[in-house]
């Protein structure tokens, strides 16, 4: 079964400084339908004023993942990491038992899009860190490459959730297909373009969930970037 959540349905929040829509229920937009699917409690698509961001503040027992459109969002925490995360690179914090963060846009001229992605984690109460890799155009293009995974697997980045985290590029003609094991959903988010999931057209923004399939087969329609989820 596939459900789809279309651009235009998720919350939305103006500040001026800061264009944010919210795939499910996040800080004011409150949506009793869509809290999340399994362990993805979050996504939030970002787009930031130049000079701008959010100031410090306190995360706990989140895995929380930007993963950058356009721009660079620098990153300072109470870790002591410092760093700038530009397209291509995919950045994990545990919050653990607690992590204080700030998040601004790189630039004082552009703007900067990304998405931010919350998943549960398996446990409470673990040690707050962080970690950062880069991945090309190449890794992605027309394949699902791995970019979190629990086991750090094929140099993903490590996350304390039971969930994969998949990373793709597709133009028209191009395709990949991920097996889904028994009792496992997916969820995919369409962060650019136009693809076609399962058969299904998604624009930028689309989100879809899937439980009680075998596959999910994207295909590239016009210029595809894509998320998947495999999620227990």
């Amino acid at each position: 079964m596939m459900n789809i959540r279309r651009a235009d349905d998720r919350g939305h929040a103006e500040h001026g400084w800061l264009d944010s829509h919210h795939t499910f229920s996040f800080a004011d937009y409150y949506d009793e339908q869509h809290m999340g699917f399994r362990a993805l409690r979050v996504i939030n698509e970002d787009r930031v004023a130049p000079g701008q961001g959010f100031g410090t503040h306190p995360h706990r027992d989140m895995e929380i993942i930007s993963y950058v459109l356009e721009g660079g969002i620098e990153h300072k925490d109470s870790l002591g990491t410092g760093s700038v995360i530009r397209p291509g690179d995919v950045q994990r914090m545990s919050a653990g038992t607690g992590v204080r963060h700030s998040e601004y846009n790189a630039s004082k001229n552009e703007l900067v899009h990304f998405l931010q992605i919350w998943l549960v984690p398996n446990e409470r109460g673990l040690a707050p860190s962080y970690e950062q890799k880069a991945f090309t155009e190449a890794e992605k293009r027309g394949r699902l490459r791995v970019v979190a995974s629990p086991d750090a697997r094929d140099g993903s980045v490590a996350i304390h959730a039971d969930a994969i985290v998949y990373a793709a590029l597709f133009d028209e003609g191009e395709s990949a297909e991920l097996p889904l094991a028994k009792g496992r959903g997916a969820w995919v988010h369409v962060a650019r373009g136009k693809v076609r999931v399962n058969g299904k057209e998604l624009v930028a923004g689309d989100g879809a969930s899937l439980s009680d399939e075998r596959t999910v087969k994207v295909e590239g329609v016009d210029g595809g970037e894509v998320l998947v989820f495999d999620l227990a």
